[in-house]
């Protein structure tokens, strides 16, 4: 599997902020990121961006991509600024020619299908899912902030049957 690509993980973060108006929170699309993935993965055999997931207290986290989104990189500066602590704007069309058609049309119904939600819902949707709930009651006590999720745990259904 080819490692982590940070110029899909920018455009993957542009594509949301756009769906968005323009602007996205970042919880908010890293559990975007997550889902399509996911799908991605479940439907195609390979995730979209091949990122390092950790479950946190709020859900699943894309670890390499939440630190791009955070840090100041040249590509990201071209297509993505930040836009108060929580938040990013984009800056510049998505470079879709980054994606397959696959990944296009996954992460095209992820959004349909959970754009509609906030933050804070999407944070407690991740939390029916076997690959965060796994580490539930780990996070809960205090065994640690976080844990490195499993692509393997992604193929696993969840009990209301989401994606």
């Amino acid at each position: 599997m080819v490692g982590f690509n940070h110029k899909k993980a920018v455009q993957t973060l542009t594509y949301f902020a756009q769906k968005e108006g323009g602007e996205i929170n970042k919880m908010k699309a890293f559990k975007l990121i997550w889902l399509s993935d996911r799908l991605h993965l479940r439907k195609y055999g390979r995730p979209i961006l091949n990122d390092v997931y950790f479950a946190l207290p709020k859900g699943p986290i894309p670890s390499n991509t939440k630190d791009l989104a955070d840090t100041e990189r040249e590509l990201r500066e071209q297509m993505l600024e930040n836009s108060g602590c929580y938040a990013l704007k984009s800056k510049a069309e998505t470079q879709k020619n980054v994606f397959s058609q696959s990944d296009l049309e996954v992460m095209g119904l992820i959004y349909e299908n959970f754009g509609n939600l906030d933050k804070f819902t999407l944070s407690e949707l991740s939390h029916e899912y076997p690959e965060w709930k796994k580490f539930e009651k780990s996070l809960q006590i205090g065994h640690s902030s976080h844990f490195e999720m499993n692509y393997q745990d992604f193929f696993e259904d969840n009990e209301n049957s989401h994606s």
